[in-house]
């Protein structure tokens, strides 16, 4: 559903699929708070460091086109990469369950209130659909306005190019 959500309300620019969340156990960490945190950074931060990756790439191998040239397929490729991975992060990084960006929250919360907000986990996705689509019908997308910001300002970053 939410590919298709996504496409339908970016009118086709975008769409992309997701994953189960991964079942994690915080007991079994020696220090169950730091750990949830610990695994909440992992997964956006290899997407940030992929991106890094194909950057660092893109700008060893391409020079600046001149005026009305395009990049080459590795540019592309590279490029997409880049960009794709860290909307992946940052929209990883949004603080609704059962996202990432939930555990980095629940891990600096007393452990009542972060109990309480992981027990949205179950609507979480229900929240994430509604934003999108309360957005495609505002004709702005709330999704998009989180995570573009940064994810275009470390894209220049890593590239060079102008975004």
């Amino acid at each position: 559903m939410l590919p298709l959500v996504l496409l339908v309300s970016s009118g086709g620019r975008m769409a992309f699929g997701w994953a189960k969340p991964v079942p994690v156990n915080p007991f079994a960490f020696n220090h169950p708070r730091k750990g949830v945190l610990i695994v909440s950074i992992a997964g956006p931060a290899a997407n940030v460091l992929l991106a890094l990756a194909a950057g660092v790439l893109f700008r060893l191998t391409a020079a600046t086109p001149a005026v009305g040239e395009t990049f080459g397929p590795l540019h592309l490729v590279l490029l997409s990469i880049a960009s794709i991975n860290l909307y992946l992060a940052f929209f990883n990084l949004i603080p609704i369950p059962p996202l990432d960006g939930s555990g980095v929250v629940a891990s600096f919360l007393p452990t009542e209130y972060a109990m309480r907000y992981e027990s949205i986990g179950r609507m979480g996705m229900l929240i994430i659909f509604g934003l999108i689509i309360i957005g495609s019908f505002m004709g702005f997308s709330i999704i998009g306005a989180i995570i573009v910001p940064p994810a275009h300002g470390l894209l220049r970053l890593f590239t060079g190019l102008p975004f």
